[in-house]
């Protein structure tokens, strides 16, 4: 540790040895210089500042903490060395500041602070000498080198390769809905009812207890099927609304009437009523609508 300490305290004057003083900020007695190595501030070398005070005869003091007072550097490091007493019966002090300088800083300088009584001038630092800017002519032929071969790269690559698979798997998916989805609106009123109901067949609701949520989904397939057949906004209307409407169209005979009639009242008992539905209910319901799609679907051709 001693050897160490001895070789940074070489190192610290050699550097004291090529310091240029920059300030003399002596006032009042207060005998107070400021030196810097080098003499101008180069962003790539660390800048080395040293403060020296002495006081007025008999005075003791202690030197300020000057950390947040350099402005366009940070501090790596400071030193200070034990008080002393010259000659004249004055206390010495000085204290060094290894210094970083921030590149592209407006300005580099060391902020006034207090000692004494009084507040000192602030100190200027060199800013770096002006570079000639870099010119030359546009390589036509540049290389570039390559990273080297890692399992780091390996699997950045495999990461990436990763992610690109599965944003296409997504693209596919959705690309596949799309299409799917501009099917069914082609397909024709009992071809749509039909994809609707084994759609919501396979939801399989009345398995997990859901009843209520079966009987809503399976009279708006038949509402939208009588919709798209015949133009009449059946999902807006209430029950007795909906069937007096499909009367008055004229498109119904009198068992498609009653049939329909029978299915929808039974759902409004599960829907709105709070009728405990079963398995078997739920099952005679499907076979209602079923049958009622399929039997006015089939009146309808023989009648055209």
């Amino acid at each position: 540790m001693k050897g160490i300490l001895s070789i940074a305290a070489a190192a610290l004057m050699a550097m004291n040895a090529a310091a240029v003083e920059v300030a003399d900020l002596s006032r009042d007695g207060w005998e107070i210089k400021v030196d810097a190595t080098p003499e101008a501030v180069d962003p790539g070398r660390d800048f080395i500042v040293r403060l020296t005070v002495k006081g007025p005869r008999g005075v003791e003091f202690s030197l300020p903490d000057l950390r947040d007072r350099f402005g366009g550097f940070s501090v790596a490091e400071d030193f200070e060395e034990p008080v002393a007493m010259d000659d004249e019966g004055r206390f010495c002090n000085e204290s060094r500041w290894r210094l970083v300088p921030e590149p592209c800083a407006r300005r580099y300088r060391l902020a006034p602070f207090a000692i004494g009584g009084f507040h000192t001038a602030a100190v200027t630092f060199a800013p770096p000498a002006a570079r000639e800017p870099v010119t030359g002519g546009y390589e036509i032929d540049a290389r570039r080198d390559l990273p080297p071969l890692s399992w780091k790269l390996v699997g950045i690559c495999a990461g990436a390769l990763a992610l690109a698979a599965v944003a296409v798997i997504c693209i596919l998916l959705a690309v596949k809905a799309i299409a799917a989805k501009v099917r069914e609106i082609k397909m024709s009123p009992i071809q749509r009812a039909m994809v609707e109901l084994e759609r919501l067949l396979k939801k399989g609701l009345p398995g997990r207890g859901r009843y209520k949520d079966f009987y809503v989904e399976l009279t708006m397939v038949v509402r939208r099927y009588v919709q798209r057949k015949y133009g009449i906004r059946a999902p807006n209307m209430t029950t007795e609304e909906f069937l007096r409407e499909l009367s008055r169209s004229g498109s119904q005979n009198e068992a498609q009437s009653r049939t329909l009639t029978e299915f929808l009242e039974s759902a409004d008992l599960v829907k709105f009523a709070g009728l405990e539905a079963t398995p078997e209910m739920a099952d005679a319901a499907t076979g209602k609508a079923k049958g009622y799609l399929e039997t006015d679907n089939s009146l309808s051709v023989q009648q055209t």
